[in-house]
């Protein structure tokens, strides 16, 4: 890995400079200059504490304060009240977008770690290449995907809902919120940061990974969504020093071959699969949590950095391949949004890019559309609405849902009841 995807994600010196007053409430802790870059309750703990989501909005509103080009803004409310925040980074008009979505289980707090971290790192640049990035890029930043359940340290939200299974159903409003943002911000990539526990011998890397298997992902996005794990997030992770593999794949610890998969198919509500078939490419990335060793057995704190370091390490690949395809990219996610609009080719509700689709799970000739009586209209309007999808309202409040459009291998996943998660089952309309 080049020295310039290093400098991406920066450690800050002058940081270290900073007095740690964990002990002390926040309006007890004395102000930091304007161009200190502030700390995570994280760092100030040396990996002892996770950050509180109460000094999560402090160190946001710090890094606003002082950082270069960044803004934060709350995009959506949690049923408990809490906040999802919205970090924006770099150039705003750029046709290269990031967008990292961070926890979205509570009970994984690394990669929201490192978010944090990278955003706060991003604001005050100091190198000439993470400059050049920032000016040719536009980061975006969900650092707590699931604030109700980072409080609780729960996997699911305060309704005990995995949020990473609402992707297509939309009944969280945590779903909602980045359904509305992928559909408004149109992000070329998805990086979607969690964690694992290790089932040893068979898989217990420190970092697995694993693109879009959904096989609506176009063929394009598919492949720079395997270039960005395989040639840049996986060097990047071992030149940390930080061994990784295949999400959901048990190996044979000797010869490194497959011995099952037990997770990590093409289903397609779970966002690494969405992202896909809403044309990002779309990345998962799980860091082990673990310990690896004796001392990391005595020392949480050691355990928890490591976590964190490995998310960071990954990142570094994630902001490199960025920044060096960028062509390539933007060629893959405009060329998957417009392929809609040709309508042609077929869909498929079942099968994974490594499991190929049977006939019962290929719609060869899809219809061209599906018609909505007025209760199905009303029941999914706005959930057609957050992805994205037009619908054409017709006579007694019925409507009918075509299918030349950006969205159109998402459509039959919403509305034919072939597909397994879908929001109600529409009646195919065969010509137009």
């Amino acid at each position: 890995m080049t020295s310039r995807i290093r400098t991406l994600v920066l450690s800050v010196a002058a940081a270290a400079l900073v007095v740690p007053l964990t002990a002390l409430p926040s309006s007890a802790r004395p102000a930091a200059p304007a161009d200190t870059p502030p700390r995570t309750g994280f760092e100030e703990s040396d990996g002892a504490e996770w950050t509180s989501l109460e000094r999560e909005q402090e160190f946001l509103a710090a890094v606003e304060r002082g950082g270069d080009r960044v803004a934060v803004s709350t995009i959506g409310t949690t049923k408990q009240g809490r906040p999802l925040n919205l970090v924006e980074l770099g150039n705003k008009r750029s046709v290269t977008s990031v967008l990292l979505i961070c926890s979205q289980h509570g009970d994984e707090p690394s990669g929201r770690e490192a978010c944090l971290t990278t955003v706060r790192d991003l604001a005050y640049p100091k190198d000439r290449a993470t400059k050049r990035f920032l000016d040719r890029t536009s980061v975006l930043v969900v650092p707590t995907a699931n604030p109700d359940g980072r409080a609780a340290d729960t996997r699911g939200n305060s309704d005990g809902v995995d949020i990473n299974r609402d992707h297509i159903a939309l009944k969280t409003a945590e779903g909602r919120t980045m359904a509305a943002l992928t559909r408004d911000r149109e992000p070329d990539i998805i990086y979607d940061l969690h964690e694992y526990g290790a089932t040893p011998p068979y898989y217990d890397k420190d970092l697995f990974d694993l693109w879009p298997r959904n096989l609506n992902t176009s063929s394009r996005v598919h492949k720079e969504a395997q270039t960005l794990s395989e040639a840049y997030v996986r060097p990047a992770a071992r030149a940390g020093d930080h061994s990784i593999g295949t999400y959901g794949i048990w190996t044979d610890p000797v010869t490194g071959d497959p011995i099952k998969q037990t997770a990590g198919d093409g289903q397609e509500r779970i966002l690494r699969n969405a992202s896909g078939v809403k044309h990002s490419v779309g990345l998962l990335i799980e860091s082990r949590v673990d310990p690896r060793s004796e001392a990391e057995e005595n020392d949480p704190a050691l355990n928890q950095r490591r976590r964190v370091d490995s998310q960071l390490d990954s990142l570094k690949g994630l902001f490199g391949y960025t920044d060096e395809r960028r062509a390539q990219i933007a060629a893959a996610t405009a060329l998957s949004r417009a392929a809609g609009l040709l309508d042609r080719g077929a869909v498929y509700v079942g099968g994974a890019d490594n499991e190929p689709a049977t006939p019962e799970d290929t719609v060869e000739n899809p219809p061209c559309g599906y018609r909505l009586d007025a209760a199905q209209y009303a029941d999914v309007k706005d959930e057609l609405a957050l992805h994205g999808v037009k619908a054409l309202p017709t006579r007694g409040d019925t409507a009918f849902v075509p299918l030349r459009q950006s969205q159109r291998k998402l459509i039959p996943l919403l509305l034919d009841g072939r597909a397994t998660y879908h929001l109600t089952v529409g009646q195919p309309v065969a010509t137009c």
